[in-house]
């Protein structure tokens, strides 16, 4: 392994605020981003993560934190060096990647932001804990084993917690929520593209506001 910058930033359960909940803001303008976000907001959730799979994903991250100033605003699907960065200068307060390789993981430490690599085997943990996170991303989770796979990983991660994403619903967020090892769930069924596209903030307020009360009684953020 090669020389690593230090790990200076807070691990990502000790900034994000709210109930134990992160969902995914997928915007194709920055108008739109804010928009979901005031929905989810409106609804009890208290972090976001806005990820960059359109042209505007960046500017979305700039735009939310500028009007939403109490909302704990990430970045997703952080896939290299460049993204890290880009996302950082953007205004994002933490971020999420997909998946772990020792360079992307050097280059999310070194940008001081509390972040969550995405890991999906022991293997891929293990990595993780080599440089010192015991913070991951479980992705993706209903493919990768889902609950029962976090339950094994519990026994031999002992320190280690996760944020399942991938399959999270209404359905499940209790049963995924109520495991030890898990510090926070995330997804996009509270952000649903069909509600998106026909503008249904409220019906996305009533989402978030449902998922919020299932979580704030089992854990709920700092």
């Amino acid at each position: 392994m090669s020389s690593l910058p230090p790990l200076l930033s807070p691990v990502l359960s000790s900034v994000i605020r709210g109930p134990a909940l992160l969902p995914i803001i997928q915007a194709d303008t920055p108008d739109e981003a804010v928009a979901i976000a005031k929905a989810l907001a409106d609804g009890g959730v208290g972090s976001v993560e806005v990820v960059l799979r359109t042209r505007q994903a960046l500017a979305a991250v700039t735009a939310i934190r500028s009007a939403l100033p109490d909302l704990l605003v990430g970045a997703g699907t952080v896939l290299s060096a460049a993204d890290a960065n880009a996302c950082k200068d953007a205004g994002a307060q933490f971020l999420v990647s997909p998946a772990s390789t020792p360079k992307l993981l050097e280059a999310m430490i070194a940008t001081g932001l509390p972040f969550a690599p995405g890991v999906a085997t022991p293997s891929e943990i293990a990595m993780a804990y080599e440089y010192g996170l015991t913070e991951v991303k479980f992705f993706p989770a209903h493919l990768s084993g889902g609950i029962e796979m976090l339950k094994a990983l519990r026994g031999v991660f002992q320190q280690v917690r996760f944020c399942p994403t991938g399959g999270i619903s209404q359905h499940n967020l209790a049963d995924f929520l109520a495991l030890p090892n898990v510090f926070v769930a995330g997804g996009s069924w509270l952000t649903p593209a069909n509600l998106v596209k026909t503008q249904q903030w409220g019906q996305i307020s009533e989402l978030a506001s449902a998922a919020s009360a299932i979580a704030r009684q089992l854990k709920t953020a700092a």
